[in-house]
Formats: structure tokens, C-alpha cells, sequence
């Protein structure tokens, strides 16, 4: 039998351990096998790095979300060469959708004007009480359900990192 405070320990390790999964990118499960999961670029790893790992992980043309942060969200950029744009292009060749954090492009940490084309802004939790995002609905008004994860749990992953 497991003492209390030994399972207290062995979860807040699990919890650790899934924490930085999250972190280095690794996919959510998604709701659908036709869906791969949510990847995520920063916190200590390149876009080179993930969009490999994606690409690994959804064979045939599945599609994947990969969400870029500063500064690694620079391999999105009109002007990025070498590695970064062809990690760029075979992400999007693979099926892969492309994702900033609107609020990234809002505080200029992102130039919306030199993002390469096919790069969709995705919004965060709205603040608390604000009736953009109505109680029970998935979406903003406005945006389009297939640049966005089915799964809702890598759904609320992308928004929370995308919020404020």
C-alpha cells in the first residue's frame, strides 16, 4: 500500500513530467486519429526541432498545428532563409497549420506585415466577464474551426498559451 505522503510525491512528479512535456512540444491527443496534435515552438526549442517532431509524428498527410513564439516564431517571417523557411515549408507541406499568438502581433513582438502567407493569428482566453467568446462556444467570432485543433484539449492548451 502507498504511504499518502509517497503518492502526494509521485503525483506532483507525474504533474512535472507532464508540465514539461507540454513545454518541449509534444503533442496533445487529439480527439480524432484523422487530427494530429498541437506542437509548440519556444520555451527552449526551435522550430527546426518541432517541425521535425511533428512531421515524425503525423505520417500521410495527417494534419498538425505548430504554434510559434518569440523568438522562434522568426522562421514564419517573409525574410526568413535557410532552415527556417524549408523546416517552414515542409511543415506546411506536411498538412501542418501554422499558429501566432494574436497577442504577440498586438505588442509588436510579431510583424504581422512579414509573416509568410498561410500563418494563422490565434486569439487567447478573452478577460474574465467579456462577451466575445460566449459561454459553451469553441470559436471567436470570425475564425475559421479548421486552422484550429478538433481536440478540446489541445484547443484550450493553444489558447492558454496564447493568453495575455
Amino acid at each position: 500500500m502507498t504511504r499518502p505522503h509517497t503518492r502526494h510525491a509521485l503525483h506532483s512528479h507525474l504533474l512535472a513530467i507532464a508540465a514539461a512535456a507540454c513545454a518541449a512540444g509534444i503533442a496533445a491527443p487529439a480527439s480524432a486519429q484523422s487530427e494530429g496534435g498541437l506542437y509548440i515552438a519556444g520555451y527552449g526549442f526551435s522550430f527546426q526541432e518541432v517541425a521535425d517532431r511533428a512531421i515524425a509524428q503525423n505520417p500521410g498527410g495527417r494534419p498538425f498545428f505548430l504554434l510559434s513564439l518569440p523568438p522562434e516564431s522568426q522562421a514564419l517571417a517573409t525574410s526568413a532563409g535557410g532552415p527556417s523557411a524549408a523546416a517552414r515549408d515542409r511543415v506546411l507541406a506536411a498538412n501542418g497549420v501554422l499558429l501566432v499568438c494574436q497577442r504577440d502581433l498586438d505588442s509588436g513582438r510579431i510583424n504581422a506585415a512579414g509573416l509568410a502567407p498561410r500563418v494563422v493569428a490565434v486569439r487567447g482566453w478573452p478577460p474574465a466577464g467579456s462577451p466575445s467568446l460566449p459561454p459553451g462556444e469553441r470559436y471567436f467570432k470570425g475564425e475559421n474551426p479548421a486552422n484550429l485543433p478538433a481536440s478540446n484539449e489541445a484547443l484550450r492548451r493553444l489558447r492558454s498559451t496564447c493568453s495575455d
